[in-house]
Order: structure tokens, then C-alpha cells, then sequence
């Protein structure tokens, strides 16, 4: 596959300074129109239609935030294939993690996406009462956590887990750090099938390391796809190993994108 070859002018590089403020203000705009309502309605309604309302709210809002991004940042999505994981049911759903664009992406697919998340980015003002509406689950207490993705699988909410921990160190030329156990305690708890999928951008932006105010390299590309799904696991060693050889095989030493990308 070949990226997408990009202007080197001067005006061009004003563009991408300027989508780079107009992509993260329309984030943080986004989330704080949310963040108040969910921090007001959280202890008032009934858990179910609380939950159901956060999800939806998630994912309405980051598909627009994705939709901004398409029509005035220069970014090219294609998350076609995610769509037909919305109707099959509660499975753990595991990816690579590349970006910080990562979560918003699979969400704004998916209407009963649950993240299993840093507990300091539930904390965090910006994101943490919509998350906490939306019955995400924080990783701080494994135990506590496993059990508590246990009850949400069973009442069929789909876990989606950044099993890396942190965002790909190194990326693209190291397409994956080591995986952790978490994705495999999860699905053999609830023997739940575990659902790869894998993520593929043209730049390492908003990756480890990458300051927010470092412009990008537009245009920005990401392809999505929907990779292998395994049974429920019952060795969570022997499981971690195999799929951290899956994303590796899978995703090579440096993957790249198609020039074309769909709408998303």
C-alpha cells in the first residue's frame, strides 16, 4: 500500500497548523457541551436509559467530531468494516494503539461500546463524566475491573481494550508494544470471543511522545480493519502470547495505508 503523497508549500503548512487547533478545539469543544449534562444526569437516572443515553451520546458526538475532521482537517477514514461488528452481540473487542485518535474512532461506530480505560483519563474533566455515564470501566483495580466488563458483556455491551496499556511506542516502525493479560482474563471470565481489530494511520500523529501542539503531516489517512476473532480463551498466557503474534504478523514492521480512503 502507498500514503498519500501531501503539498509542501508554505500556505499548505499554515493549513495544517490551522486544522490542528480547529481539530483539537472542535474535541474539546464537543466534550464540553457533553460533560456537564452527563455530570448532571449520571446520579439522577435510571441506570439503564443513563447508560444507553451515554453511549449514544459518545457515539453521536465523536462520529461529528469525525465528520469535522473529514471536511476541514484534511483526514481520510475509513472504519467501513467496524460497522458490521454493531449487530453481533457482546464480544471483547481488541486493538492496536497507535493514536490518541484510536478510542474516538471505534466509538463513533459502535452505539454499545464500552472502553476499558486509564483510570486517570476517567479523572480527567475533559472526558470523565461522559465516560462514568456511559458505564466505561476503569483499570485501576484489575479484579474489580475484569468483574466489572464481565457484567457488561452480559448484558451485551461490547468491550473494547487497548490491550498495549499505552499508546504504540515507536510507531510505525514498531507496529506494537507487548501486550498485557488484560484482554484474555476478561474473555475467559465471560467466555466471550475476543474480536482484533487493526489500525493502520500514515503518521505517527498524536502518538506516544507527540507533543498536542506538534502540527501534523496532512493529509491524514486510517484504515481500520476487522481482523481474526478468537474463542474464548482458557490459558490467558498461552492466549496473550498467540495474539500479540497475530497483530505482528499482521500489521508488519511498518504498515501503511491506501491512497483512497472511504468516508466514514
Amino acid at each position: 500500500m502507498n500514503t498519500m503523497s501531501r503539498p509542501t508549500s508554505l500556505l499548505w503548512s499554515v493549513y495544517e497548523h490551522l486544522a490542528m487547533v480547529v481539530g483539537l478545539g472542535a474535541l474539546a469543544v464537543i466534550c464540553l457541551t457533553w460533560s456537564p449534562l452527563a455530570l448532571a444526569l449520571y446520579p439522577v437516572l435510571p441506570r439503564p436509559f443513563g447508560r444507553w443515553l451515554g453511549r449514544q451520546a459518545i457515539m453521536r458526538g465523536f462520529r461529528l467530531y469525525v465528520s469535522i475532521l473529514r471536511l476541514l482537517c484534511a483526514c481520510r477514514f475509513d472504519l467501513r468494516e467496524i460497522d458490521a461488528l454493531r449487530d453481533q452481540g457482546p464480544m471483547v473487542i481488541v486493538a492496536n494503539h497507535p493514536s490518541l485518535l484510536d478510542a474516538v474512532l471505534i466509538t463513533s461506530r459502535l452505539p454499545n461500546a464500552v472502553c476499558f480505560m486509564k483510570a486517570d483519563i476517567m479523572d480527567n474533566p475533559l472526558f470523565g463524566a461522559g465516560a462514568r455515564m456511559a458505564r466505561y470501566v476503569r483499570n485501576d483495580n484489575l479484579l474489580g475491573a475484569v468483574l466489572s466488563c464481565c457484567r457488561e458483556l452480559q448484558q451485551g455491551a461490547q468491550i473494547v481494550v487497548f490491550p498495549e496499556g499505552t499508546r504504540t511506542v515507536g510507531y510505525p516502525g514498531n507496529p506494537l508494544n507487548p501486550l498485557s493479560r488484560s484482554t484474555a482474563l476478561i474473555a475467559a471470565r465471560a467466555g466471550m470471543p475476543v474480536q482484533t481489530l487493526l489500525i493502520e494511520f500514515s503518521s505517527p500523529y498524536l502518538g506516544k511522545g507527540w507533543p498536542l501542539w506538534r502540527k501534523p503531516s496532512l493529509p491524514l489517512t486510517c484504515r481500520i480493519r476487522v481482523g481474526k476473532r478468537f474463542e474464548a480463551p482458557r490459558d490467558a498466557r498461552a492466549f496473550t502470547t498467540e495474539l500479540e503474534a497475530y497483530f505482528r504478523a499482521e500489521l508488519g514492521p511498518s504498515p501503511t495505508l491506501m491512497a483512497s480512503s472511504a468516508v466514514a
